[in-house]
């Protein structure tokens, strides 16, 4: 009896030491909880796999990863207001004003360390997420706008070279511009176009324009904002050589491109794995885009890793934002090609600047304007796309819609207290 009651005690003890080093094993585990979206599958399952080998280089830390689909700046916005915000998440340099003015991201300056290498990163895609001398968030890659063309078409065109300058692009945009079955159709443009600021403020800027004045009132319908729109009216009103995604029954401008439907179209980079998986047969290259009122000129767009103020461990938010960040994060990420990575180390290493469809996006970085201007920018944004659409339909002229938007933008700032 004595033996059975001395196992009985021992397999107790056993039982209790097990179960205890398992809630120590647990306990030692950090979670932390990430929020981003996603362009395509493949980018998601890149980042999955970025995140296997964070955790098996970090194994007290795991990381619960969930892409947001639709609205991603509105969920994550609702989130911070009810304190139920991942600990790090993705945000564009569009919406960084915003959330850095309402302390809301947890300042990284004191977990920089100098291992971390700030200087290798291209210094105005950093200085997008810095805001009263401290840094809110670290740029994870970026593209720039550069023109796709078709090197099929340009050769039935004998045309040898890409256009170099704005009125170049226009006449060959002309030339490109066909009924190629002879049915009395437009079927393939010359130029894609896609009606947005966000596209175009270059072009606005070229010319001496620009979105706001010193008070902070939108200024889309001064003398030099409509000299940089023109170029665009003309070819789609006048010349019939641009036209927009809709109108060919495309989703996107680089889905036009893809299905010949335009011979040239301005896009990012993240269109060359598109383009080269979904219409593998296309023959294509790219360039810089074409200077305009003698100016070089483009977009660049920029995303980060930010701390969320209220995250329940900070220490290991930045184990994950400064790996994903950091030399050996990054170039894991951008090897698949999907995006640019923010690194100057990274790019060389992973020979972006050899490959000849990414040296006008890298080019692009040293003159390009930055989608970003103040925390009112998602406003003037909204306004002046549905009245330069309005305009490019023929419903009012350039100047009226652009008045208009200028008009309607300041109200709502006005109305907001901004």
């Amino acid at each position: 009896m004595k033996q059975i009651l001395s196992r009985c005690l021992i397999l107790l003890s056993l039982i209790l030491f097990l179960t205890g080093c398992s809630r120590s094993i647990a306990s030692d585990i950090s979670t932390v909880t990430l929020s981003g979206w996603q362009s395509s599958p493949e980018e998601k399952q890149l980042l999955e796999q970025v995140l296997r080998e964070f955790e098996e280089s970090h194994p007290g830390i795991k990381v619960k990863f969930e892409v947001i689909t639709d609205q991603y700046m509105d969920v994550i916005k609702t989130r911070l207001i009810g304190d139920a915000a991942p600990d790090v998440f993705y945000v564009d340099a569009l919406d960084a004003p915003l959330l850095m003015s309402h302390g809301v991201l947890e300042p990284l300056d004191d977990y920089i360390t100098e291992d971390l290498d700030l200087d290798d990163f291209a210094p105005h895609l950093s200085e997008a997420f810095q805001s009263d001398g401290k840094t809110y968030g670290l740029p994870k890659d970026f593209t720039t706008l550069a023109l796709f063309y078709n090197k099929k078409y340009f050769d039935q065109l004998s045309i040898s070279n890409p256009p170099q300058t704005w009125e170049e692009l226009e006449d060959y945009a002309k030339k490109l511009t066909r009924d190629t079955t002879h049915n009395g159709r437009v079927d393939r443009y010359g130029l894609g176009m896609t009606p947005e600021l966000s596209r175009h403020y270059f072009m606005i800027k070229a010319f001496g324009g620009e979105l706001v004045d010193q008070k902070g009132e939108a200024v889309f319908a001064t003398r030099q904002s409509l000299s940089g729109l023109t170029p665009l009216m003309d070819m789609y009103r006048q010349n019939h050589s641009a036209a927009l995604a809709s109108d060919v029954g495309a989703s996107s401008g680089s889905e036009m491109f893809g299905q010949g439907k335009a011979a040239m179209v301005i896009e990012g980079s993240y269109a060359i794995p598109y383009l080269q998986q979904t219409f593998p047969k296309i023959e294509f290259a790219t360039a810089e885009v074409p200077s305009i009122g003698n100016h070089k000129g483009s977009m660049v767009y920029t995303v980060a890793y930010v701390m969320n103020k209220q995250a329940k461990n900070k220490e290991a938010a930045w184990e994950l934002i400064s790996y994903l960040t950091g030399k050996e994060g990054m170039k894991a990420w951008a090897n698949g090609g999907l995006a640019i990575p923010a690194r100057k180390s990274v790019i060389s290493e992973l020979g972006y600047e050899q490959n000849p469809l990414y040296t006008p996006f890298i080019a692009g970085a040293d003159y390009a304007t930055i989608w970003q201007e103040d925390e009112k920018l998602p406003i003037f944004m909204t306004h002046f796309d549905n009245q330069f659409l309005s305009a490019l339909l023929g419903e009012q002229s350039l100047k009226s819609a652009m008045k208009k938007a200028q008009q309607t933008a300041n109200k709502e700032i006005k109305a907001s207290n901004y």
